[in-house]
């Protein structure tokens, strides 16, 4: 059950899934980076350090008090997999990035924060995905959930506020478009890590 080499490869996939994926914080690095320079863009990219933590506390609030129901949790980590499918059919839908320079005084990590912590995915991540993946787990197999996970999310997001600093080709062009598509597959492939854990919990394997 506590199989670290599991919460290894989940944390490795999502967090690079959820380092490239397009979303409200995603166009606030790339914005804030053409706007301000690649220093605004980094900024931006720290914003996961500040909110993270209470959306993460709350989802396991949450997810505590459904632990003794199995046959709930199972519908939670299938609600999961229908996310992570939904991301990845978005993935498949990716457009080139285009981003209007602008201006105004920059408050890249105040403006990084709000978008993180108002928008709906970080939310919906920790209570389908991610809450049930650190209550099936122990404390040494999450930590290493949550480092692999952070691990990639943050610096994939720095490098992309750097990029969109110094070139807008990479983030418009095709390059970044296969790429996006490519991880609309993992995220596909990690749904059926979940659905298979709600059949485990709904008793059905």
């Amino acid at each position: 059950m506590f199989d670290p080499s599991h919460y290894i490869g989940l944390g490795l996939g999502l967090g690079v899934s959820a380092g490239f994926s397009p979303g409200p914080l995603t166009t606030l690095i790339i914005t804030e980076s053409l706007e301000h320079g690649v220093k605004g863009g980094l900024k931006v990219s720290l914003a996961p350090f500040l909110t993270d933590a209470p959306i993460i506390l709350f989802s396991l609030f949450i997810m505590g008090k459904l632990v003794e129901f199995q046959q709930v949790l199972g519908g939670v980590s299938f609600a999961g997999g229908g996310f992570l499918l939904y991301l990845g059919w978005l993935n498949f839908q990716m457009q080139p990035v285009l981003v209007q320079g602008g201006t105004g005084t920059s408050r890249s990590l105040l403006k990084g924060a709000i978008a993180n912590f108002l928008s709906p995915n970080p939310y919906l991540f920790w209570i389908t995905v991610g809450g049930p993946v650190l209550l099936m787990a122990d404390f040494f197999t999450g930590a290493l959930f949550m480092g692999c996970f952070y691990g990639m999310l943050i610096p994939i997001k720095m490098g992309m506020a750097v990029v969109a600093g110094r070139s807008r080709a990479f983030i418009s062009g095709s390059i970044y478009i296969w790429l996006m598509r490519f991880l609309g597959l993992v995220l596909c492939g990690l749904s059926v890590i979940l659905f298979a854990d709600g059949a485990r919990l709904m008793g059905w394997l």
